[in-house]
């Protein structure tokens, strides 16, 4: 017989009645029945439950050991009475009657118990990270996730596509973020730097000849947590491919995603070809790039309804440049005033100046907006905007960035207070048509608006003919319920193209070939014309674990401020350390508090 374990903690079934075996595992619970005491044991695999006379020799032992102690058992398998049978178990209809035991690994007073559903301040369960894997939740988020991942593999390989790796000791990459700089022992005062994508690299590899490349890549960016990104690094399926267009990016990519969806999730999935919304449209219906389908709510333009009405307010600000935005509240008309006010409320408590609304209630609009804007243009909002006699409508009223921002997160808003969220779905969309160039307020400057190194529909001509802002690039984002889960773009893959785009963004040609010089030298060599994406890979198996929070399907996360509770990072390094790369650490001024 093994050491440790003949079965596993879920296999044991009737037809292994009057078996003896053995198994390994934790303590899961125990239950003391006066003359029984009933353990539950559990691994990996499942959960088994083991019972020992009180009048054995084992009772003593068995009755001292703590819960999440590591122990061995064996015994006799046996059918349990039909009164006794638990259905919610695989195993549950048989129990292990202790002939032997044996604790393998004792476990001290727990921090944090692992058997139920309790919640726990989450510096507790990252410190103590470990306990908190055992719990089932936590566990099957794990599982999830490897068997996800197994299956992009899988889904890449059938494509044709190769896994390759690429570095992770770089140089830095504009790539939005701050780098995580790595100091050299051989160079002093010089820095490698950890990549916050393998961007170049992947390029790279299709000017080397290859053809479909993809990577489940690590990545490191030095930002703030949020509820959908973790702080330090995540993980992305990088893919590349020669020869092709934006439609062939997404026919490779829609059926590896909506694939991994079906596989591991009984909802709704969008079905063909997932949506393609232009970024223009995007933001005036649904007032971002990261639109949630599942609401019906659809945002309209209606600043010409308001243009020199009788509602002053509106009028004045559309002569300063304002526009109004629309938000239909389908059925909020039969709700009282108050949850308009709370509209209102949350609009100002986010920081914007209000949120006017016209209620509707058995064909009468009411409000203050309807009074001052008057029966015939109140009756052209309602055709244009398809109002019922018991709907409602909310308005944002600023210049555009402000009034798409608000009429957003209201949308949103709205959406979930009706219960107008199809929750049984997952709905798919690309956004396409990015803008080249974006103004940059703060710099008075033009500069990239997503990716630099994506082509300029159009081309060169584009960039010689066109006005920077209007100019329109390949760049796509894929997008599941309102969370973006990759960017890409078909590769600016021209020197001069590459050379113009860098110089109208105010980058001129030696800072171009200091900051890229790899990857400009090899497009000076032949290169295929190529596009690629990332999805986030942390972010797919939030979404299919159901889980709020990116770090509940992470293996070991940081807290919000970037640290390891568990380990201890970061800690301070050794003065020998500093000293073996050229490093002074410089304290930063503490500035006291009554200043």
């Amino acid at each position: 017989m093994h050491d440790y374990r003949t079965h596993n903690c879920g296999e044991l079934r009737e037809n292994h009645v009057g078996e003896t075996v053995r198994l390994s595992g934790w303590v899961h619970r125990k239950r003391d029945h006066g003359n029984l005491l009933f353990i539950d044991l559990r691994d990996h695999f499942g959960i088994t439950q083991c019972v020992v006379d009180s009048d054995k020799a084992t009772f003593a032992e068995a009755d001292a050991v703590r819960s999440e102690s590591v122990i061995c058992v064996t015994g006799k398998v046996i059918k349990r009475s039909e009164d006794t049978i638990n259905t919610e178990l695989p195993s549950g209809h048989i129990e292990l009657a202790i002939e032997d035991f044996s604790v393998l690994g004792a476990a001290a007073e727990l921090p944090m118990p692992v058997f139920g559903d309790q919640e726990y301040p989450e510096d507790i369960r990252l410190k103590y990270r470990f306990l908190d894997l055992r719990r089932e939740r936590l566990h099957n988020n794990i599982v999830l996730r490897s068997n996800v991942i197994s299956s992009i593999r899988r889904r890449m390989i059938e494509q044709g596509f190769m896994e390759f790796q690429t570095p992770i000791l770089t140089a830095s990459s504009p790539e939005g973020a701050r780098d995580f700089l790595v100091p050299s022992r051989l160079h002093p005062g010089k820095f490698y730097a950890l990549p916050q994508a393998p961007q170049q690299f992947k390029q790279l590899i299709m000017m080397s000849g290859f053809d479909r490349y993809f990577q489940i890549a690590p990545c490191f960016r030095d930002e703030d947590a949020r509820a959908d990104r973790s702080p330090g690094e995540f993980y992305q399926l990088d893919v590349e491919m020669s020869f092709v267009t934006q439609e062939d990016v997404f026919q490779a990519i829609e059926p590896v995603i909506a694939g991994v969806f079906r596989e591991f999730s009984t909802k709704k999935i969008t079905d063909g070809a997932f949506p393609r919304i232009p970024y223009k449209e995007s933001m005036l219906k649904y007032g971002n790039d990261k639109p949630d389908l599942r609401n019906p709510i659809e945002i309209q333009d209606v600043t010409e309804i308001f243009r020199d009405s009788g509602f002053g307010i509106f009028a004045k600000m559309i002569e300063g440049g304002s526009v109004v935005r629309a938000i239909p509240a389908p059925g909020a008309g039969a709700n009282a005033r108050s949850f308009f006010d709370k509209m209102n409320d949350w609009a100002r408590s986010e920081g914007y100046a209000g949120l006017g609304y016209v209620k509707i209630t058995d064909g009468e609009a009411q409000g203050p907006i309807a009074k001052n804007l008057g029966e015939e243009r109140t009756a052209q909002l309602r055709e244009q905007l398809g109002l019922g006699d018991n709907d409602g409508v909310f308005f944002a009223c600023d210049k555009e960035g402000g009034a798409a921002k608000l009429a957003g997160v209201a949308r949103d808003k709205v959406g979930n207070d009706l219960g107008l969220i199809n929750e049984d779905e997952f709905a798919f969309c690309w956004i396409v048509d990015y803008p080249m160039f974006e103004y940059d307020e703060e710099n008075k400057k033009i500069d990239f608006s997503h990716n630099p190194f994506s082509m300029p529909q159009g081309g060169m001509e584009a960039l010689e003919t066109q006005e920077p802002l209007d100019i329109l690039a390949y760049q796509y984002d894929i997008v599941c319920n309102g969370i973006e889960l990759s960017s890409g773009a078909i590769r600016n893959h021209k020197p001069e193209i590459m050379y113009k785009a860098f110089e109208m963004a105010g980058y001129d040609a030696e800072t171009l070939e200091r900051e890229f010089s790899g990857m400009l030298n090899a497009f000076k060599f032949g290169a295929p014309p190529h596009g690629g994406i990332a999805p986030g890979v942390d972010r797919i198996v939030m979404l299919l674990a159901n889980e709020p929070n990116i770090r509940e399907v992470i293996l070991f996360p940081m807290n919000q401020r970037a640290e390891d509770l568990m380990m201890g990072a970061p800690s301070p390094a050794e003065p020998k350390a500093l000293r073996d790369v050229h490093i002074r650490t410089v304290e930063p001024v503490q500035v006291p508090k009554d200043s």
